[in-house]
């Protein structure tokens, strides 16, 4: 088996391609070692000790390494770990699926979308799937909608996109005007 490495535009994060599926639909994020327990692979790179974030996609695993933490050094320790999973086939969650798993809120704001909004969040919701997710994936990362309020689309921003030097422009530059564009109501667009 051959796992590729793509870097991403966060320094912090590499993406790795296992040349198969990770997740059968949507991603799932771990952001510290106890939310890692759900998942034997993610626990497995926490342990490492120099890993901050783990982002399962369709078809990656991107892996955040602590500040100071050398790419150099790490990069071998993680494609170990995830050659070992991916050849034995081993389950990405406990219990086998991720069917069995609640996955509970996270702590961000989120916001109760207006009733009367509900044809502008279908149109927001619909560009941030097709548009705006796939080419985030690219990079590693995932974008989740988190809300609509007086013009302004709350997003949380997730993987090698979370904390990204750039993540700020790709929000505004990028999404800002995407959204604007196709969605006149849209007036701006902030992180959760």
């Amino acid at each position: 088996m051959f796992i590729e490495t793509e870097t991403t535009p966060n320094p912090a994060t590499l993406k790795f391609l296992p040349g198969e599926q990770v997740m059968a639909t949507g991603t799932r994020e771990f952001t510290s070692p106890e939310a890692a327990e759900a998942s034997p692979l993610a626990q497995a790179l926490f342990d490492l000790g120099d890993v901050t974030g783990v982002l399962f996609g369709r078809d990656f695993v991107a892996v955040t390494a602590a500040p100071g933490v050398e790419w150099a050094s790490l990069k071998p320790q993680v494609l170990s770990i995830l050659l070992d999973h991916f050849v034995s086939q081993a389950p990405l969650f406990t219990g086998g699926t991720a069917a069995g798993i609640a996955v509970p809120a996270e702590a961000d704001e989120r916001f109760d979308d207006d009733p009367a909004d509900a044809d502008v969040i279908e149109q927001i919701k619909d560009l941030i799937e097709t548009r705006v997710r796939p080419a985030v994936a690219n990079d590693g990362g995932d974008i989740i909608y988190r809300g609509f309020r007086e013009g302004v689309v709350y997003l949380q921003m997730q993987g090698a996109c979370s904390g990204c030097p750039s993540s700020t422009a790709t929000l505004k530059n990028g999404i800002e005007s995407l959204l604007k564009h196709y969605v006149p109501e849209v007036s701006e667009v902030r992180a959760a």
